[in-house]
């Protein structure tokens, strides 16, 4: 049927779509919006960093409030993954670590996790992460991840004893004594 204005039923009920499909569409803008400022919310409370790109940098290399208690645990996987993979023994230590640090089993971090246990993340990762590490322990109040250099350095290097020499004493490999050099020049403070 055609109306006055010479629209037909048709042309309008499309109309009608268009625009209810076009609402919908700025709805979701707006709720995806809302979940990232509430996720930046969060990093910036758990983290202490208040720079956009450096919190856009660890959403970036995947980090979530769920999984940003991880951070720490990557320049032990990159002294883990210096020689040729991760050894039972490294495995146990950072798993246990993990779980130290509120990691539970099964969850989205622990997930992520495994994974890393599996496959080697990126130097680009790891690069990085020590970038970001070193930020959060400069920050005022050092966020709720509680970094402290020496400390990590010192878990640092028991992942590389963890499997060395004899029973795992004594034997720390070139690449690995490299890896460890690279993490304390990162994150200590200069």
């Amino acid at each position: 049927m055609v109306h006055e204005d010479g629209i037909t039923d048709h042309i309008r009920e499309r109309e009608e779509e268009y625009f209810r499909r076009r609402d919908r569409e700025l709805i979701n803008k707006l709720r995806q919006a809302d979940a990232d400022a509430r996720v930046k919310r969060a990093l910036e409370r758990q983290t202490s960093l208040h720079d956009p790109a450096m919190l856009q940098e660890l959403r970036i290399l995947g980090f979530t409030p769920e999984t940003i208690a991880l951070l720490p645990l990557i320049p032990l996987l990159q002294v883990a993954w210096a020689r040729a993979g991760i050894s039972a023994a490294e495995r146990t230590m950072i798993v246990d670590l993990a779980r130290a640090r509120g990691v539970a089993a099964g969850s989205a971090a622990d997930h992520q996790l495994t994974d890393w246990l599996e496959h080697r993340p990126s130097e680009d990762t790891f690069h990085k992460a020590a970038r970001l590490i070193r930020a959060i322990i400069d920050a005022p109040d050092g966020g709720a991840l509680h970094l402290k250099a020496n400390e990590l350095i010192a878990l640092c290097d028991r992942i590389a004893h963890a499997s060395g020499g004899i029973f795992g004493i004594g034997r720390v490999s070139l690449e690995e004594r490299h890896a460890l050099a690279e993490i304390a020049a990162a994150i200590k403070k200069r």
